[in-house]
């Protein structure tokens, strides 16, 4: 009874393990090919708005196909978030090994996310800081970079990231901060998008601060040693 008992316990698991696998494999293998109407976390807040009776804001979102999105936004993204973007397969070891040896040299704590993982992050999962969505993450990070190409990536990443103020994705940042489409943004103005990436919430790209200028400036020079996607 026992063993029969162990015996079904393991088959549970097995089918639990199949069914997530192959569920997450086909949600990644349609947004190869289709554009995703919204992302996990848009609902996400919206069902937590609802639960705590908050009045919720509804996020501006637009999608724009990579070609539509201006060249200077892509190669910000990457000089910003990502600069070993095309060699690597969704994790950058580089700079993981870099940000523990600052955790370890007590310099503080630096994101090592690619722009792979942050894809991840904002189309699929909800924006709770849980091991089980950092899990999750890592999973949905391998998946991308197996079906997906690096122009696949990319593009869904500047359409699903958070740039505040409810602006999900290029189009709708550069309505709100800039009045123009994403297409017509300029080297500065992509350059300061991407500078307010880690705390689009906090800092403004109306009225950049200091700071911000300073990572603009940093973005400019690096944004020429970044590659074009075709």
């Amino acid at each position: 009874m026992k063993q029969k008992l162990i015996t079904w316990i393991k088959k549970v698991i097995a089918g639990l393990i199949f069914t997530v696998v192959a569920a997450t494999f086909l949600q990644v293998l349609i947004f190869k090919y289709v554009t995703p109407p919204f992302t996990v976390n848009m609902i996400y807040e919206r069902a937590i708005a609802a639960r705590k009776k908050m009045q919720f804001k509804p996020r501006a979102y637009d999608w724009k196909n990579l070609d539509q999105i201006s060249v200077y936004l892509q190669q910000a993204a990457l000089a910003s978030e990502d600069q070993r973007f095309m060699c690597h397969h969704g994790f950058d070891f580089t700079e993981i090994k870099i940000a523990l040896n600052d955790i370890i040299a007590q310099k503080g704590v630096r994101g090592a996310s690619t722009i792979s993982m942050q894809t991840a992050r904002s189309l699929f999962l909800p924006s709770s800081r849980t091991l089980a969505r950092k899990l999750a993450e890592a999973w949905y990070t391998v998946l991308i970079e197996l079906v997906w190409d690096k122009k696949r990536i990319l593009e869904m990443y500047l359409n699903t990231v958070d740039w505040g103020k409810a602006n999900v994705g290029a189009q709708a940042a550069a309505r709100a901060y800039f009045s123009c489409n994403a297409k017509n943004l300029t080297a500065e103005q992509a350059a300061l998008l991407t500078a307010i990436l880690p705390s689009p919430h906090k800092w403004s790209a109306v009225n950049p601060g200091p700071h911000v200028r300073q990572r603009q400036a940093r973005i400019l020079k690096q944004m020429k040693n970044m590659p074009v996607i075709k």
